[in-house]
C-alpha cells in the first residue's frame, strides 16, 4: 500500500516531448530582458548624477554668490575668472573638470522682475551675451551659472538636452540686493 502511494505522487514526464521544446528558452528570455534592464539601470544612475550635480552646482553657486553680496568680491578686486576658479573650488567631486565646463554671467540688474539674455536661445550657447561684475554697495546683482555635463544614455540625451549636442546644461541662478559698505 505504501508503495502505491509513492508512485501515484511521482512526477510524469509530459508527452510529446514537450520537455525537448523548453531547451534554451531560459537563455533566450534572458537574452532579451537582459539589455533593456541594464540600460534601464545606468539611465537611473545617470539621472541620480545629473540631480546630484545639479545640487551641488546650485550650492556653489549660493555660497560663491556671498562673496559678491557681502562685499568681499568688491574689496579684493575679484575678476570673472577668479569667481569661476572659487566656485569650481567648491563643486566637490566634480571640480576636476569645472574649469572647462562652467560658464558664469554675474551682472547688476535694475530690478528683480528684469529679464537678462538667454544664451541659449537660438539652440546654440553664446557666451558673448554674458558679462561679469560685482558692482556697489546696494547694488541687485544677478547670478547665474551654467555647467556643461556630457550624457552616456541616449534616449536621456534626446530629452535634457537642450541644444542637441548630447550635452545637458544645467543652470544655477541667484539674485540679492549687495550689503552696505
Amino acid at each position: 500500500m505504501p508503495f502505491r502511494l509513492i508512485h501515484r505522487f511521482r512526477k510524469r514526464p509530459l508527452r510529446g516531448g514537450l520537455t525537448r521544446a523548453t531547451d534554451g528558452s531560459v537563455a533566450i528570455e534572458f537574452a532579451m530582458l537582459a539589455l533593456p534592464f541594464v540600460f534601464m539601470i545606468f539611465a537611473i544612475l545617470e539621472l541620480c548624477v545629473v540631480f546630484m550635480l545639479d545640487s551641488v552646482l546650485d550650492n556653489a553657486t549660493s555660497e560663491t554668490g556671498r562673496l559678491i553680496r557681502t562685499g568681499q568680491a568688491q574689496a579684493a578686486g575679484m575678476t570673472g575668472e577668479q569667481f569661476k576658479t572659487i566656485l569650481c573650488g567648491r563643486m566637490s567631486i566634480f571640480s576636476g573638470e569645472c574649469a572647462d565646463r562652467v560658464t558664469i554671467d554675474v551682472r547688476v540688474i535694475p530690478q528683480f522682475a528684469y529679464v537678462p539674455p538667454d544664451p541659449m536661445k537660438d539652440g546654440t550657447f553664446d557666451p558673448s551675451v554674458l558679462s561679469y561684475t560685482n558692482g556697489a554697495p546696494r547694488n541687485l546683482i544677478l547670478v547665474r551659472v551654467w555647467y556643461r555635463h556630457t550624457l552616456m544614455t541616449p534616449f536621456l540625451s534626446q530629452g535634457l538636452s537642450r541644444l542637441g549636442d548630447g550635452t545637458a546644461r544645467m543652470a544655477a541662478t541667484t539674485a540679492f540686493r549687495n550689503e552696505p559698505a
